[in-house]
């Protein structure tokens, strides 16, 4: 059996890039110890069960609405490169048990003349869970969280 080939299957991805007056250091404490600063869009708030963030490990929060809506989100982490890069994913709980996937998020940091180049994206299984994200509003929610995520970076400077 061989492994589709990514340059030639569909990666059903959808994403948001935001360029950080901010350093790249700065963007990584924001996103690792403030974490429930920023998160959902406000007035959303997110309690964070467990973020370890290492190959493997538990990430588990709950994003509350202000009408007393509750989301749950359970996966693990993929890869964790310090300062560049977070690929987690809700297709598996803790100790690699199996779920019904929605999607692998990818979050990048790249330095750009002194600033923070982030880009957030999510990867789905198919063309349908893509468009249910989509419909969700990722592009508007993505954003606001990555305009969050900035404001909190710079109140650490």
């Amino acid at each position: 059996m061989s492994m589709p080939d990514a340059s030639v299957a569909p990666l059903y991805e959808l994403s948001v890039t935001r360029l950080m007056d901010v350093s790249r250091a700065i963007v990584w404490r924001a996103w690792t110890e403030h974490l429930t600063e920023w998160w959902c869009p406000k007035p959303w708030t997110t309690e964070v069960i467990a973020n370890d963030m290492r190959p493997g490990g538990r990430s588990a929060m709950i994003m509350r609405g202000p009408n007393g809506e509750e989301s749950a989100m359970e996966g693990v982490f993929l890869e964790v490169i310090p300062g560049e890069k977070v690929v987690f994913t809700n297709a598996f709980t803790k100790g690699w048990i199996p779920q019904a996937p929605f999607m692998i998020g990818i979050m990048t940091f790249a330095d750009e003349d002194g600033k923070t180049r982030y880009v957030g994206s999510a990867r789905h299984w198919d063309q349908a869970a893509m468009e249910q994200h989509a419909a969700m509003g990722f592009v508007d929610g993505w954003s606001v969280v990555a305009e969050q995520l900035e404001a909190v970076a710079r109140g650490l400077v």
